[in-house]
């Protein structure tokens, strides 16, 4: 009986959400962007407030992170500014669901450092882009296919469906093809070798194969299939990042590609690279510090925790 009132608690959520959902995105496109900007980063900032959880966990990872350089007031403040940076990058990324042409998107997007993407995408191995969740993520991939190349993205899918189907169609509405992660790892693979674009997002604890690896100088377990699909294809790696800038723009911002060198010791060399793809997420980060979401438990599993954590996944 417990349980299905959770279902039935559950399914009425989940249909508030995709409502609010579809709601949302007819609003952000029939007003004008200052408007909806404005409104979305109020709402973000009354969010702050309103879920208590969320905001607990986002004051509790950034005084993990940052209580030696940071002040009390200041991580307060980041946090304030992290819920309002939600509400406006969410706000932008489905109102340019529309935009299909790269002129028009240029209007919302600047890019810095392409040529290191462009110089690794013509070697015609393939690139993974590595990234995170930071600022208007969901753009990322979208920018790519609107600049001529394929594109996909690999992603976990969601507990309910009909919000999984929304983000997917929504991801993949201009071309933009989607890997639901550790179920095709074979088209992943196959992408790759056609010498497409594949981007991962590696910044977050998931129930996936993981390694530990400092991010903000504490270990994260961190997944691995960046570091090991770039081993076993021999795919270039990119870091890029997207954030939010003072007037409103997004920038994306490309690193120069990451040399992956093999020992011939694969478990060290996966440590090494996850290691160094986390230094380029975290130098990301840092540029603007209110546009990651620090309410993710990052440093949720901890050494003692991994053989549990892989007895569960083994038997799911």
């Amino acid at each position: 009986m417990k349980k299905k009132i959770r279902k039935t608690r559950k399914d009425i959520k989940y249909y508030f959400l995709f409502q609010g959902l579809k709601g949302l995105m007819f609003f952000t496109r029939i007003f004008p962007r200052k408007l909806v900007l404005w409104v979305c980063g109020k709402l973000g900032g009354l969010a702050y407030y309103l879920v208590k959880d969320a905001r607990k966990k986002t004051i509790a990872n950034l005084t993990l992170a940052l209580s030696k350089e940071k002040s009390e007031a200041e991580i307060l403040e980041i946090a304030k500014k992290v819920f309002v940076n939600l509400g406006k990058n969410g706000a932008d990324v489905l109102r340019t669901q529309h935009i299909t042409d790269l002129e028009h998107w240029k209007e919302y997007v600047e890019t810095e450092g392409w040529e290191h993407f462009e110089n690794a995408f013509n070697k015609g191995k393939g690139v993974i882009c590595v990234t995170c969740h930071m600022g208007a993520f969901e753009m990322l991939a979208t920018n790519m296919v609107l600049r001529g190349y394929p594109a996909s993205i690999v992603g976990t899918e969601l507990s309910n469906k009909r919000i999984d189907d929304f983000v997917v169609n929504m991801r993949t509405s201009r071309g933009v093809e989607f890997i639901h992660r550790g179920k095709d790892t074979i088209k992943l693979i196959k992408t790759l070798k056609r010498g497409e674009v594949v981007g991962m997002l590696i910044d977050q604890d998931t129930r996936v194969k993981s390694t530990f690896a400092d991010f903000f100088g504490i270990p994260a377990y961190t997944p691995l299939g960046a570091a090991l699909i770039a081993l076993k294809t021999g795919a270039a790696v990119v870091p890029f990042a997207i954030r939010r800038l003072e007037n409103d723009k997004h920038l994306i911002s490309v690193k120069p590609e990451i040399e992956i060198v093999k020992s011939g010791d694969l478990d060290k060399d996966i440590d090494k690279y996850t290691q160094i793809f986390n230094e380029n997420l975290e130098a990301f980060i840092r540029k603007d510090l209110t546009q990651w979401v620090w309410m993710h438990e990052r440093w949720k599993t901890r050494p003692q925790d991994v053989a549990e954590r892989e007895r569960e996944m083994q038997n799911e």
